[in-house]
């Protein structure tokens, strides 16, 4: 397995497109393009042109990226694509680079241009698309995991990384840019994926990001306020969500539908979709019953259709892990991976997944003293899951520590607040990534909404390498610590800078510090 960061990854044997046939495929004028001109690649971020690549100069909410013409052209960009506005500034900026001009948006055309450019308008590898607010990286990874057990070569694109088969990319964007997407697709047909699990965003739905890729199965699993600073209210954001269950995306969906959010997806989906239930009584084609939980993992039954059955458990605690595993089970039912074919590859149904920074257990399993687990949640939605979950399974105290982003949705902060405060028995907050807001206004709202639970011992430590160490000191034999936030991430965010902090590396010294790891 080899592991390297990249702004973009690309086929290794990519294949020239020549520019004439964008031209006509997509009515963009060409202004001064040489004929016999071909382009092997797309970007929309000029430090990732690559000699041969068609660079695409779209307006920003700052900058145009036509500014960055001569940049590309240095890098090797036989041309750029943008709107009329971007013609000007290349041509006033005297760049030296043929120009197409599109006199849609440039982004409205970006995915299917790439998929040209990539050959990946004829993918043929299933593709499975997961959206929701909270729990679409652990899906992607379970899919991937199924997969395997079906003797299938996998890949994924998800908020930790990206993985071809067995290489491994540290991403840089839950969903890529669509030039970015369809790279990552014509690498993984070169090397002989057979199917493909994407983390999709609202972002992405709205931004574009997905055009030019058609998925065989996409899935909803929950919604929760998240992302308001961007969508508004919670029916824009949710509307962000629906908008990846219609023909254009999609062939047919699956749906959990115990919320009333997931109903309304079920109903007004305009692709065919399959239901999904774990609350009794609830009416849906397939049912999933926990067995057994515990802080070593869950076991469910999942039962569907015509006889369809699935015994198995998943190595991470929450019945909502369960639920993950089902959904992910059913989705690939649905593409035709019978559940028989899985299992095939499976040790008695135990679905062998390792999520980085998702539940990811920090401590030595079976060690002695308390277990400390880093996980990515940061939504009110999230901390409720973990720590309902780890109020059934916890054998001692629940410790909670976490931060909040700062410049992001403010209104949700006193609620993260108000859950950790009734669901832990001690609540540590810290900075997360205050970004260009005072820690301190951002540390205040949540212990405004801990303290208004009252129940949990309250306690604020700025630095989150002194929490860290804080809340090991109060744990015992039997309790549990869960850092909520950070998850894989390896940076917090400074007014304006990006400082190095891996919470998962810090816990691991402050642990050996404790005498608690080896």
């Amino acid at each position: 397995m080899s592991t390297g960061d990249a702004l973009s990854i690309r086929p290794h044997q990519p294949v020239p497109v020549p520019l004439d046939v964008l031209v006509e495929r997509f009515a963009v004028r060409a202004a001064a393009v040489p004929p016999g001109l071909s382009a092997t690649g797309v970007s929309l971020d000029s430090r990732d042109v690559r000699p041969g690549d068609l660079y695409f100069g779209v307006p920003g909410a700052k900058r145009h990226g036509a500014d960055f013409a001569a940049q590309a052209a240095a890098l090797g960009a036989v041309a750029m694509l943008t709107d009329a506005a971007g013609e000007r500034i290349a041509a006033e900026a005297g760049v030296a680079l043929p120009v197409l001009v599109s006199e849609k948006h440039p982004r409205e055309i970006l995915g299917d241009v790439a998929s040209v450019v990539y050959g990946t308008a004829d993918f043929t590898a299933k593709t499975f698309g997961v959206t929701g607010t909270n729990g679409k990286t652990s899906i992607v990874y379970i899919i991937a995991e199924l997969l395997r057990a079906a003797g299938i070569t996998a890949g994924l694109s998800s908020t930790a990384e990206r993985r071809i088969g067995d290489e491994v990319i540290v991403s840089n964007l839950t969903s890529p840019e669509a030039s970015e997407l369809h790279g990552l697709l014509a690498r993984m047909a070169e090397v002989g994926v057979e199917g493909v699990a994407i983390e999709v965003s609202a972002q992405a739905v709205v931004r574009h990001r997905l055009d030019g890729l058609h998925f065989d199965v996409v899935a909803f699993n929950n919604f929760s306020q998240d992302h308001l600073d961007e969508f508004g209210d919670l029916e824009t954001y949710f509307a962000a969500k629906l908008a990846l269950f219609a023909p254009e995306h999609a062939e047919r969906g699956v749906v959990v539908v115990d919320s009333s959010w997931g109903q309304r997806i079920a109903r007004e989906s305009r692709i065919p979709v399959t239901r999904l239930a774990t609350e009794y009584g609830q009416g849906a084609d397939w049912h999933l019953a926990v067995t057994h939980q515990g802080l070593d993992g869950v076991s469910f039954v999942l039962q569907g259709p015509a006889g369809a059955h699935f015994r198995g458990s998943v190595p991470l605690f929450g019945k909502f892990m369960a639920e993950n595993a089902a959904l992910s089970l059913i989705m690939l039912h649905e593409a035709g991976i019978s559940l028989d074919q899985v299992s095939a590859g499976l040790d008695r149904g135990r679905i062998p997944v390792f999520i980085p920074g998702r539940l990811e257990q920090i401590t030595e399993p079976g060690s002695a003293g308390p277990r400390f687990y880093v996980d990515y949640g940061h939504t009110p939605g999230a901390f409720e899951a973990m720590l309902d979950a780890l109020g059934e399974v916890a054998p001692g105290k629940i410790i909670f520590m976490f931060g909040a982003d700062g410049d992001r949705d403010t209104t949700k902060r006193e609620e993260m607040g108000r859950i950790a405060g009734a669901g832990a028995d001690t609540v540590i907050i810290c900075d997360y990534h205050p970004r260009s807001e005072p820690p301190e206004a951002i540390r205040a709202q949540l212990l405004a909404g801990a303290r208004s639970a009252n129940h949990a011992e309250v306690i604020e430590e700025a630095d989150p390498r002194a929490a860290v160490r804080r809340a090991i000191s109060l744990a015992g034999p039997g309790d549990v610590i869960l850092y909520a936030g950070p998850g894989h991430e390896d940076h917090q965010e400074v007014a304006g800078q990006f400082l190095p902090y891996s919470a998962r590396d810090e816990v691991r010294g402050a642990l050996r510090e404790a005498g608690l790891l080896p």
